[in-house]
């Protein structure tokens, strides 16, 4: 009898589970209770500093307060700063949407502290955007599907998503969080217009302000906003009507006009920076005659002693800001010459495609630790909290070029029986799904290209987290349709438009 009890308890459990908790409020959920007790209950789990906090936080309003501050870089997480209490002297040194989150997050401290500026107020925004970008991301795919099936995808969304690799990054200043947040927003919106689940003009704006957002988040993610525009095309067609299709194409221009300005907005210092890190760190490192290579680009065969160096070294042997500098080697070359260099060098470029990939499976930087200095911890520690995902992706993934492409072309090669099968019945909604998934794809792979072309292999495990966030979406979204069986075929009709 006890057991015949036990049993009917559970499936009692499992029909109000069913009943009142969807798959994707399921998902949220746990992703939001797994958060709140990595990032806000000691010991409390962030990012240190790198030393790119500055650029961040000076220029909005904050500064550090911390005496021995820069005994903490790379080692130890730093929850308090300062607010300037009188006239901010620090300029916007780069231009950043990231900067409106910062802004934000210390107005809110200062209803209750006008002094100083506790990270974990951002990190609660973060997490809080996060809880409902993960909810339309798991409500795209399991919407009308069978408890059965999106029970499962919703663990698997919060073993994926919840992980501390990613979560980590809200208790930091780095652009990171902003990143992840409005790619999934992006991608969720774009499949929640495929299923037309939610209201389209509802949609198509979170489609716009988070793709916005996401553009100019950061100089390397310019490209963003022209892949966007580009695959997104196929969004003005789901409508018929001439209102829909207007706003549609001006969303989409208005996201190419924000990747083209995020490039022009480039400040010269970060520039020459990357300039740097791209001769020295990338071409030079990988030519098996570094003064041939540099005589290509019309440059003194002398600067090949350089090959290797990095832009911040304390002891040079010049001046990297020197006019010198910038008239003999930074101005001889650029992203294009760089570019045409590599397709015309096939195998460096290949050198430097599996070097890229050997790090963009890498969630959480090695570099960085994750604990403050009060925790007890040693010196650079990261925390293995919920990091279960990470850490096996990390030591598991394939990590060469080959491996991506492979990916690439299986994926693409899934959906494509479904796009085809739309195409021929004319139905522009439900062509719109393997346009998204292209677009995840190319965005992912734009972070590697623009990586190793603008900046060598320097940073490269922070450089690359859009792929990395790209490839667990688009996998993700991969395995959630194969559960539901809905792969090779598109959604059944949804009605008219």
């Amino acid at each position: 009898m006890a057991g015949i009890r036990s049993t009917l308890n559970i499936k009692n459990r499992m029909m109000f589970l069913s009943r009142y908790v969807s798959p994707a409020m399921l998902a949220a959920s746990g992703i939001l209770v797994i958060t709140i007790i990595a990032l806000f209950v000691p010991p409390y789990i962030g990012m240190a500093d790198n030393g790119d906090y500055y650029r961040i936080l000076y220029s909005n309003g904050g500064y550090f307060n911390t005496p021995d501050y820069l005994s903490h870089y790379f080692g130890y997480f730093i929850k308090e700063y300062g607010i300037f209490q009188y006239f901010n002297e620090n300029k916007d040194m780069l231009f950043s949407s990231q900067s409106l989150f910062v802004k934000f997050s210390l107005w809110v401290n200062k209803l209750f502290d006008q002094k100083v500026f506790d990270i974990r107020v951002q990190g609660a925004i973060f997490t809080a955007l996060y809880t409902v970008a993960m909810y339309l991301l798991v409500e795209s795919i399991t919407w009308k599907a069978p408890r059965k099936y999106g029970y499962p995808i919703a663990i698997i969304a919060i073993f994926i998503f919840g992980d501390t690799g990613y979560t980590a990054y809200f208790n930091s200043l780095f652009s990171e969080s902003v990143v992840l947040i409005m790619t999934v927003f992006v991608f969720a919106s774009g499949l929640l217009l495929y299923r037309k689940r939610y209201n389209d003009y509802v949609l198509m704006f979170i489609f716009l302000i988070s793709g916005l957002l996401l553009t100019t988040s950061k100089q390397q993610n310019a490209p963003v906003g022209i892949i966007i525009a580009v695959m997104g095309v196929i969004l003005v067609f789901v409508r018929k009507q001439n209102t829909y299709r207007y706003m549609m194409a001006s969303s989409l221009i208005l996201l190419m006009i924000a990747g083209v300005g995020t490039y022009v907005l480039i400040p010269q210092d970060f520039v020459n920076i990357n300039k740097y890190h791209a001769m020295t760190r990338g071409i030079l490192m990988q030519s098996d005659d570094p003064e041939a290579a540099l005589k290509q680009f019309d440059i003194d065969k002398q600067y090949a002693v350089l090959n290797q160096t990095i832009y911040f070294e304390p002891y040079m042997t010049v001046d990297v800001d020197s006019e010198i500098l910038k008239d003999n080697f930074y101005n001889k070359y650029g992203f294009v010459s760089i570019l045409s260099y590599y397709v015309t060098h096939p195998s460096q470029a290949g050198k430097m495609l599996d070097i890229a990939a050997k790090n963009a499976f890498t969630i959480r930087p090695p570099a960085m630790g994750n604990y403050e200095k009060s925790a007890g911890k040693p010196f650079g520690t990261q925390t293995k909290f919920f990091s279960g995902y990470s850490l096996a992706k990390q030591a598991l993934a394939p990590k060469t070029f080959g491996f991506i492409t492979i990916w690439s072309v299986l994926i693409i090669g899934l959906y494509m029986p479904s796009f085809i099968e739309a195409a021929k019945r004319r139905q522009m909604r439900h062509m719109v799904r393997l346009p998204l998934i292209v677009m995840m794809i190319f965005m992912g792979l734009s972070g590697i290209l623009v990586s190793i072309i603008g900046a060598g292999d320097a940073d490269l495990s922070k450089h690359e987290f859009l792929f990395t966030a790209a490839f667990d979406m688009v996998t993700f979204v991969a395995v959630g349709d194969a559960i539901r069986h809905r792969l090779w075929q598109s959604e059944e009709d949804q009605g008219g438009d």
